[in-house]
């Protein structure tokens, strides 16, 4: 008998079985579906910007406000350059701030959450009462008094138009969600009976956190980590919006709203196709996290 012949091992057919089952129940939220679809374009798009668009920095004066043509798709800006391609490069730099804002938000996140719901007691007490804390301060001025701190130490990764400022900021302030999410399924996974087992087989804390803990509440980290990429994305867009975020010539959807104030009667494109691309894709990302936690959660009822 051959290799291909072989039936499919137990451990195949669940892994196929479950994704087969998500799979069913994520297609049937339509909006999910397209807004996955729509966000796999605007990665594709953004990440294939640099051979499908011009130079979003060379300036064409006598080609200045030009509408939409199909010489250039966006129109021109006040500098006469292409919109298109200033689209395209903000996309990059707004959607590298959602990830990586949101990658130092869920993490954080997810370590307090797991510490807390474990441990319970007094460690559960002192870090809940921090998480209060951070919830109860109005984000806004903490994330403008902290992006400002950091632009002005002279290291070398924090140089001017480094996004890295503002994504550490809003990701150090936007953690409070996901920790309370998780310490809940923490709290409830520690008294399961393959933790106790764990446990009197001498497994250590850490390795009942990150191996019998962490893999069994994945779900709901990564619904949380979706929606959070968005509001990351809103985030920075606000931001740069009041001068505070990533800083010109460096394109963002947020700076170059903000840039085009007194543009909107003379050049309305070069104000709307930045905020189309704001509205877009955080409306995509958030249907498809909605249709994540529908597919991810067993005892969601479909309809």
């Amino acid at each position: 008998m051959t290799t291909a012949s072989l039936p499919e091992t137990p451990r195949a057919l669940r892994e196929q079985s479950l994704f087969m089952f998500f799979w069913v129940r994520f297609r049937k939220h339509r909006m999910a579906l397209l807004g996955g679809i729509v966000t796999l374009i605007m990665v594709l798009l953004v990440t294939l910007a640099p051979f499908i668009a011009q130079d979003p920095m060379n300036q064409d004066l006598l080609n200045r406000f030009k509408p939409p043509s199909a010489q250039h798709w966006m129109g021109t800006d006040d500098l006469g350059r292409d919109m298109f391609a200033r689209v395209l490069y903000g996309g990059r730099i707004s959607l590298s701030v959602g990830l990586l804002a949101m990658g130092v938000s869920v993490g954080l996140g997810s370590l307090i959450g797991l510490t807390s719901g474990y441990h319970g007691g007094w460690v559960d007490a002192i870090l809940m009462r921090i998480t209060e804390i951070f919830m109860s301060i109005p984000s806004l001025f903490i994330l403008i008094a902290l992006g400002m701190f950091l632009r002005t130490l002279d290291l070398p990764f924090l140089k001017p138009g480094s996004f890295l400022p503002i994504s550490l900021v809003i990701g150090a302030l936007s953690w409070m969600g996901t920790a309370r999410l998780v310490r809940a399924a923490a709290l409830e996974l520690r008294e399961r009976e393959f933790i106790q087992a764990s446990r009197a087989l001498g497994s250590s804390d850490t390795r009942i956190l990150f191996l019998g803990i962490l893999p069994n509440i994945a779900s709901p980290i990564i619904v949380s980590a979706t929606l959070g990429l968005a509001g990351a994305i809103i985030s920075e867009s606000g931001l740069s919006y009041l001068g505070f975020g990533v800083q010109l010539p460096t394109p963002t959807w947020g700076n170059m709203l903000s840039n085009t104030q007194s543009q909107m009667t003379t050049a309305p494109w070069t104000a709307i196709f930045p905020g189309l691309m704001i509205f877009i894709v955080v409306i995509a990302i958030n249907y498809l996290g909605d249709g994540l936690r529908d597919a991810l959660d067993p005892r969601h009822n479909q309809k």
